[in-house]
This record gives structure tokens, C-alpha cells and sequence, in this order.
């Protein structure tokens, strides 16, 4: 049962937590943010946009095609000032040619179909030398194996169905790197990255998080029966651990508009 992202049961489960402060540092090292005018395109439920927004960035524009999504961050967002949403498509955004200085596509790729199309559009709305930031799962990164602290290499250990569905859906860094060169950027840098989800104090913390599925669209491929299948192994797994740190690998991939 794929999650339905226009489902208003799912505005919250993607705008309840925060960026981790190594996310933001690990961006601040790369791209400067003070001053510039950001676009983050399929900005879910705001997480990002407003860190974004907090990091000294002079105006963040938040867009995603889910108006659900959308109000879910606008009520994330809502005492930031410098922060505004808009519905629009990752391929055909409707904004004007050239007016911001730094585009993320955090989550976004392995939604969209062409990626050409979706490069060429973030190219459009950049400035000349503006920044590109995209960061995302390759078929390596989801491949990991469990630990307490990868816990989503526990869901494909339970259910290889799970990991079939992920690298079908994953671009490979070559494709990614491609992509960009032929729709006009210079890749600046490409690395690796461990971004901290969030820490539990017990088992049982994690466990009401996998039940509600909370920012986590590849359980919505599973049953009721079989998402409680997955959090007793879990538990079986991850027996006697306390804390619970949680980090995901991801590629993330700078460029500049040339």
C-alpha cells in the first residue's frame, strides 16, 4: 500500500522532527547560506526548509506538489518569517528564470521519472554560478547491513521484498553525475554521509515511531501484520539497547551552475 502523500492522515508524520545539527553543519562546510535566497524543491513537511531558513539564509522558498505536505510545513514553519510555500512540480516549477542562489533536492530523486528534465529545471532557477544540492539514497546506501544504529538495514534483513523495491527506485552516483554534466552543472564535490535521524530513549520509543510509520514511506509498502512482524524483529535485534542513536547513509551531490 504505497503512502498516498495527499492522505491529510500524512501531514505530520513528515514535518514532526528536526534537521540534525550535523546535517546543517555538514551543508555549512560546502555551501555558504548567509544572505542567499534558497529553494527547496519537494520540501515535504518544512523539516529542512526551516532549517534552512534558521541558518541565515535571507529568504527560503519550500515547494512541494502535495498541498497535504504543504500545510503540514506551513504549520511547522509558521513563526519563521523568511520562509514561503508554494505547490509546484519538480520538472515545471512555474518560478521566474535565475532568482535563487542555492536549490536542494533533498529525498526527491527517487520520485521522479526523468531526471534530465528535473536537473534542467533546478539549472533554469538558479542564478549563474548558483549551488545545487542534492542528496539522496544510491542502491549502495540502501544495501547496509542493521545495526542499532542502522536500523533501516533491519527492514531489508526481515523483508528482501523491501530492498528490491528501494534499488528499483535509487540512482546509481554515475547517473546522478551524468545527469548533472549534460544539463549544465560542474560537480563540485560528491560524498557519503551519515545524517542522525533522531535518538530514542528505549526500544519502546522506536517502536511507536516504526508503528505510525512516521517519515517513512518504504513502510508503507508493508501490512499492518507484516509492519508488526518487522518491529518484533526489530525488538529482537536490538534487545537491551538504550539509548538508541538512529543514523541513514546517504550520497549527497554538489554542483554549480556554469
Amino acid at each position: 500500500m504505497p503512502i498516498d502523500f495527499h492522505d491529510q492522515n500524512n501531514q505530520s508524520t513528515y514535518a514532526s522532527r528536526e534537521a540534525s545539527a550535523n546535517w546543517i553543519q555538514t551543508i555549512e562546510k560546502h555551501v555558504r547560506l548567509q544572505g542567499k535566497r534558497v529553494l527547496d524543491l519537494g520540501c515535504g513537511g518544512g523539516i529542512y526548509t526551516k532549517a534552512l531558513a534558521q541558518s541565515g539564509a535571507a529568504h527560503v522558498t519550500g515547494m512541494d506538489f502535495s498541498a497535504e505536505m504543504l500545510d503540514g510545513a506551513a504549520e511547522n514553519c509558521r513563526d519563521i518569517p523568511n520562509i514561503t510555500f508554494a505547490q509546484g512540480n519538480a520538472l515545471d516549477t512555474g518560478l521566474k528564470d535565475g532568482q535563487y542562489d542555492v536549490v536542494l533536492e533533498r529525498a526527491l530523486i527517487h520520485h521522479i521519472k526523468d531526471l534530465a528534465a528535473c536537473f534542467r529545471e533546478a539549472h533554469r532557477v538558479l542564478k549563474a554560478g548558483g549551488t545545487f544540492i542534492i542528496q539522496d539514497r544510491t542502491p549502495e546506501d540502501c544495501s547496509l547491513a542493521g545495526s542499532s544504529s542502522h536500523i533501516r538495514g533491519y527492514f531489508f534483513e526481515k523483508y528482501p521484498k523491501l530492498l528490491q523495491h528501494e534499488i528499483q527506485r535509487r540512482y546509481c552516483s554515475n547517473e546522478v553525475v551524468d545527469a548533472l554534466r549534460q544539463t549544465g552543472f560542474r560537480l563540485i564535490t560528491e560524498f557519503s554521509f551519515w545524517e542522525s535521524r533522531r535518538s530514542y530513549e528505549d526500544f519502546g520509543q522506536l517502536k511507536q515511531d516504526l508503528l505510525g510509520r512516521t517519515g517513512r514511506s518504504l513502510l508503507f509498502e508493508l501490512t499492518d501484520d507484516e509492519l508488526l512482524e518487522l518491529v518484533d524483529y526489530i525488538g529482537q535485534k536490538l534487545e537491551g539497547a538504550r539509548p538508541i542513536h538512529e543514523q541513514d547513509r546517504w550520497s549527497i551531490w554538489i554542483a554549480v551552475k556554469e
